[in-house]
């Protein structure tokens, strides 16, 4: 058996993968890098009745991943790439198994941040990201409204009104402009009327950090030809965020798909990674 340990910088996933099958999963708030790493691992092996002999490795990656110097609990323990993590944990959860895809695949993995991978017969590159994720959503609702907490801010979105904070092309202009509808945003938190409650801001947060990881993953798709993009990360589980893609590729053309588990991505792929390097 193979543990592999994300260490986010606001949770840390943890996945056992056993001949290449993802067996067991959990998500556990992120502390300091040593506390959420051994406290991760103290869980999901309490929690499943694991035998700590039955573990043969330990695969860590994440920001955290760093501030780890030696085995935990005397497990072999190395550190392996969040990008090349991001890269293979996707490739396996969008179920690109048995042989790599003859064209390369997308990720799009929303975090605190977003990063964004092409997976595929070259390797695994990192495309870019942006800075904009859910560490955005959440420092933006903490300075704006009640409740940072996310269920709290998706609580207060489901009312919400865009207009109400959302400059829109209907605000500016009594025409479509190419091919966007004049409901689309020309520019985010552009209007914020004076009448816009807690319920509209909340929603038009949530709006401004999608649309852009939205966006930035159709340019990443467009630059290396393909019209799919799998997302992965935290972020992928998102309902509102998921509506507010669903948009964006029905203007753009580009399919987002959300594989299952895609929250433990990153973990899983260092888990395989690990598990490569062995054989």
């Amino acid at each position: 058996m193979i543990i592999g340990i994300d260490i986010g910088s606001t949770t840390t996933k943890t996945v056992s993968v056993e001949d290449g099958i993802l067996t067991r999963k959990i998500k556990t708030r992120a502390q300091d890098a040593v506390t959420s790493a051994t406290g991760a691992l103290g869980k999901l092996l309490i929690e499943n009745d694991i035998e700590i002999s039955c573990i043969s490795g330990i695969a860590i990656t994440g920001a955290g991943a760093s501030k780890i110097k030696n085995n935990i609990f005397g497990i072999p323990t190395r550190k392996v790439d969040e990008i090349q993590a991001i890269g293979t944990g996707g490739l396996f959860l969008a179920q690109v198994q048995g042989g790599l895809p003859a064209d390369p695949i997308v990720i799009t993995n929303a975090g605190t941040g977003t990063a964004i991978i092409q997976a595929g017969k070259n390797g695994i590159i990192h495309l870019g990201g942006s800075g904009v994720g859910g560490g955005t959503i959440y420092g933006l609702a903490k300075k704006l409204l009640p409740t940072a907490d996310f269920s709290g801010v998706m609580e207060l979105a489901k009312d919400g009104r865009l207009d109400q904070v959302d400059l829109l092309l209907s605000d500016i202009t009594d025409t479509e402009i190419s091919f966007l509808g004049r409901q689309a945003t020309a520019a985010n938190f552009g209007k914020t009327l004076d009448s816009a409650g807690n319920s509209d801001i909340a929603l038009a947060i949530l709006n401004m950090v999608y649309q852009v990881i939205g966006m930035i993953s159709v340019f990443a798709a467009r630059s290396v030809g393909v019209d799919r993009v799998v997302v992965t990360g935290n972020g992928s589980n998102n309902p509102v965020g998921k509506q507010i893609l669903k948009t964006i590729s029905g203007m753009y053309g580009i399919s987002f798909e959300y594989p299952q588990d895609a929250e433990y991505t990153t973990a899983v792929g260092a888990a395989l990674s690990w598990q490569d390097a062995v054989r």
